[in-house]
């Protein structure tokens, strides 16, 4: 996947060059390597087992602090990165780096609907142009203190929603994220073959197919597009999904093997 992401980029280049005349055709057209791994079989959903190590582990239920200490047992209940990015990961489907990249200012009211709103912005960047895109809040979220927690970000002036993320060596601040979470859960006993953050995301979208949701508003919850990769022609029709169409969706999606109900804001 790797090789063929490079040779992608490469073949723009070449095909620019067509294009300005410097080439009269392109090497690199229709070159790629086969994979021999489907899509479904590389990556994994977390199972309701990982799930529960990883919201009832030490970091969810009393921790030494979410630094060093977050997977030893303590007084400690923080909540800022470490504890909000996979828990908006499991109830918006948004990818590791989407999360990680939020401003407070992203957090908006759309239609009298609490959402996330995913864009391309400044130092921001979104996968594909379906990935820009506004997520309802899940109510599970807001329960847990969300939004609360988005007060204080606002009141304390803060630009970037997890500020204490800092940007890796090519600007993304999800590059340190990702090497802590692998870590995690290791050291809590969740880790598995074929899962990882990613696995968040497989949840979300089972959970969408499991409370029947439409399949254009699943994809547009998601930021997935069309097979193939293409939206199709209708998908350039309309303004899309109404805020509260989406909220419909969201607030039916639920994990019932998972109780949360401890990290409630009382």
């Amino acid at each position: 996947a790797n090789v063929n992401a490079y040779l992608n980029k490469f073949s723009g280049v070449l095909n620019w060059a067509v294009e300005e005349g410097y080439l009269d055709k392109s090497p690199a057209k229709g070159l790629r390597l086969p994979d021999p791994v489907k899509k479904r079989d590389k990556r994994r959903p977390f199972s309701i087992e990982q799930l529960r190590r990883i919201f009832h582990s030490p970091l969810y239920t009393g921790c030494v602090d979410d630094v060093y200490g977050y997977a030893k047992v303590g007084d400690a209940r923080p909540r800022r990165a470490r504890f909000w990015i996979p828990l908006i990961a499991l109830f918006s489907g948004m990818r590791m780096n989407e999360i990680c990249q939020l401003k407070v200012a992203d957090i908006r009211t759309l239609d009298g609907v609490q959402c996330f709103v995913v864009i391309e912005d400044g130092d921001k960047r979104v996968k594909t142009a379906a990935s820009e895109r506004a997520i309802p809040i899940h109510q599970e979220l807001i329960r847990i203190g969300f939004l609360a927690f988005v007060d204080e970000q606002r009141a304390a002036r803060q630009n970037d929603l997890f500020h204490e993320l800092s940007p890796g060596p090519h600007g993304y601040r999800s590059t340190n994220f990702s090497k802590w979470f692998s870590r995690f859960l290791v050291n809590i006993g969740a880790s598995e073959p074929l899962t990882c953050f990613h696995s968040f995301r497989h949840c979300f979208r089972d959970a969408l197919r499991e409370s029947r949701a439409d399949r254009e508003v699943s994809l547009a919850l998601g930021g997935w597009t069309g097979g193939g990769g293409n939206p199709g022609i209708d998908g350039i029709y309309g303004s899309g999904f109404r805020p509260g169409i989406l909220q419909d969706a969201i607030d039916k999606i639920e994990y019932a093997r998972l109780p949360l109900a401890q990290l409630h804001l009382k």
